[in-house]
C-alpha cells in the first residue's frame, strides 16, 4: 500500500511492519523496486511530484531487503517497527545514499562498511604484492580495527543481534575474500603452485565458515568470499592434475568444470548453489571457447542447477554467443546517434572498429572507459572507436553525461532496443568490446581495453588481418 509523505506512523511495539521511504534526486526514472530478503520483488514504488515515496511492508520478515532504481542497487536491513527513510542522488548513488528515521543508524553505518569494502577491494592489487605474512598480518590487523570500531559504535545505543551479525559477518567475509584472492594477485598465473606454501595459518577460519547462510546471501562481502573461494580450491585441485612446471589456465574447461563440481558438494542452500553456478558458468562461456566447449559446459551446468530461469538465460547467452564467434559478421542491431537519427550497426563500420559500452550508472567505468579510448585512438590511428550506451533512459541522462565530461559526440551513440541488443550481443560486463574488420566481421567478440596486455594483442590482431588481406 503506497502513502503519502508526511502521514503519521504508527511505532507499536508489537508489529510484524516496518516503513520504507525515501527521495531520489535526478531520478532516472519514476519508480523504485523493492525486493524482499529471497530478492523477490516486493512492490514497484512510484515517486509522486516531488520524486518521493513511502510504503508500508506487510508481514515483515526481518532482513536484509534491497531497493534497484535506474539500474543501481543497494541494501536496506529492515526490522519490526522501523520507518526508515533515505535520500539519495543518482549522480552519485552510493557515496550521497543518507538514511533518516527510526533505524537510520543502523542502515548508515551498513552503507559505511559497504563503501569501506569496496574501497578495500579496489586497492587489493596494491596490498596484494606484499609478502603472504605480512599480507595475512595487514588483513587481520584492518579487520580488528574494525570489529573495535564497531564495538565502540554499540556502546552509544544496544543494537538488534540481528544488526550485529550483518555487520560482523561484512567485516569479517570481506577480509576472508581478499585472503581468497590474494595468491591469484601474488603469484599469477606461473607460480600459482605456490599457493600451497602459504603460511598454515592463511586460511584458518575456513573452520569456522558458514557455506549456506541463506539471510547473506545479498550481502556482497558473503558473496566475494563464496566465488573466490570456489576459484581457490579449483586451483588447489587443478594441480593435482597438471605438471608443477604449468602455467595455471583460468579458461580450461576441466578448472572450470571443477568448480560446479565444488559448489554442488559444498553449498546445500539452494538459492546460494544456483546463484554461483549461474555466474560461475556465465564467466566461462562469456570467454571466447569453442562451440563444443561452450555446449559441454553448459550441459554440466544444465545437470547441477535447479533453477529453470537461470538456466533458460544461460541457454540464451550460449546461443548468442554462438552467433558471436570470430568470422561471423557483428549483428545488424538498431542504434541511435547524438543527432537522433537511427542507424543499423554494421551501416556505420567502414574501417577497423572496436565497440566498447557504458552505463549511465557506473561513473567510474564510462569516465575511465573514454579516457581510455581516447589515448588508444593517439596509438591506432587507422581504428575506429564506436561507444554506446547501454541504458534504457531517455536521451536526457544519457546526452548530459557526455556534455558534462565533454565527450567527443561523433561515435557515441545508444541502442534503439537496449534489452534487446544486450543479449543479442551478450553483454555481461560493462569492460567487454568487440573487435571488427572493415566489413564489420568479428575479428575477437570479447575484450578488455583496461586488461596490461590489450595494446599488445590488438596490435598483433591487425598486423595478422593485414597479412591476411596481403595474400
Amino acid at each position: 500500500m503506497s502513502l503519502t509523505f508526511g502521514c503519521k506512523i504508527n511505532t507499536n511495539n508489537n508489529v510484524d511492519f516496518a516503513y520504507v521511504g525515501g527521495e531520489i534526486i535526478n531520478p532516472k526514472n519514476n519508480s523504485v523496486v523493492l525486493y524482499n530478503t529471497k530478492g523477490k520483488v516486493v512492490d514497484s514504488l512510484t515517486l509522486d511530484s516531488n520524486n518521493r515515496f513511502i510504503y508500508k511492508v506487510e508481514d515483515l520478515h526481518p532482513g536484509l531487503y534491497s531497493f534497484t532504481h535506474g539500474g543501481e542497487y543497494q541494501l536496506i536491513l529492515l526490522e519490526p517497527n522501523d520507518s526508515v527513510m533515505f535520500r539519495l542522488n543518482t549522480y552519485d548513488f552510493d557515496e550521497s545514499l543518507v538514511f533518516t528515521g527510526e533505524g537510520a543508524r543502523k542502515n548508515n553505518y551498513l552503507i559505511e562498511t559497504y563503501l569501506a569494502n569496496e574501497q578495500q577491494a579496489n586497492k587489493l592489487v596494491y596490498y596484494a604484492k606484499m609478502e603472504p605474512e605480512e599480507f595475512n598480518a595487514f588483513v587481520e590487523e584492518r579487520r580488528n580495527k574494525e570489529l573495535t570500531k564497531f564495538q565502540n559504535f554499540l556502546l552509544d545505543k544496544e543494537e538488534s543481534e540481528l544488526f550485529k551479525s550483518i555487520i560482523e559477518t561484512n567485516i569479517n567475509y570481506n577480509s576472508y575474500a581478499d585472503k581468497e584472492i590474494y595468491p591469484f594477485a601474488y603469484f599469477g598465473n606461473n607460480k600459482l603452485i605456490h599457493i600451497k606454501d602459504l603460511p598454515e595459518n592463511f586460511y584458518a577460519y575456513r573452520k569456522s565458515v558458514d557455506y549456506n547462510a541463506t539471510p547473506l546471501s545479498h550481502l556482497y562481502a558473503y558473496n566475494r568470499f563464496l566465488f573466490s573461494y570456489i576459484d581457490n580450491l579449483a586451483a588447489q585441485k587443478y594441480y593435482q592434475h597438471h605438471d608443477f612446471h604449468s602455467a595455471f589456465d583460468r579458461h580450461s574447461i576441466d578448472y572450470n568444470k571443477s568448480k560446479l563440481d565444488l559448489i554442488d558438494s559444498i553449498i546445500s542452500d539452494e538459492t546460494i548453489k544456483n546463484n554461483l553456478l549461474k555466474y560461475k558458468t556465465r564467466d566461462y562461456v562469456s570467454y571466447n571457447h569453442t562451440e563444443s566447449e561452450a555446449d559441454e559446459m553448459l550441459n554440466y551446468y544444465l545437470a547441477k542447477s535447479t533453477n529453470e530461469e537461470d538456466k533458460t538465460y544461460i541457454k540464451e547467452l550460449v546461443s548468442s554467443l554462438k552467433l558471436l564467434r570470430q568470422g561471423n559478421p557483428i549483428p545488424n542491431l538498431e542504434i541511435v546517434n547524438y543527432d537522433n537519427t537511427e542507424h543499423n550497426l554494421n551501416s556505420i563500420i567502414d574501417k577497423p572498429t572496436i565497440i566498447y559500452f557504458w552505463s549511465s550508472n557506473s561513473k567510474m567505468q564510462y569516465r575511465n572507459s573514454h579516457y581510455k579510448v581516447k589515448s588508444l585512438k593517439y596509438a591506432f590511428p587507422q581504428v575506429e572507436f564506436v561507444s554506446i550506451n547501454l541504458n534504457s533512459d531517455d536521451d536526457k541522462s544519457w546526452k548530459s553525461i557526455i556534455n558534462n565530461y565533454d565527450f567527443p559526440t561523433e561515435n557515441e551513440y545508444k541502442f534503439k532496443y537496449p534489452a534487446k541488443a544486450r543479449k543479442v550481443l551478450a553483454v555481461n560486463y560493462l569492460n567487454k568490446a568487440i573487435i571488427v574488420n572493415e566489413n564489420g566481421m568479428i575479428l575477437h567478440p570479447n575484450v578488455n581495453i583496461f586488461k596490461s596486455d590489450f595494446t599488445e594483442m590488438l596490435g598483433s590482431t591487425l598486423q595478422k588481418r593485414h597479412l591476411i588481406a596481403k595474400q
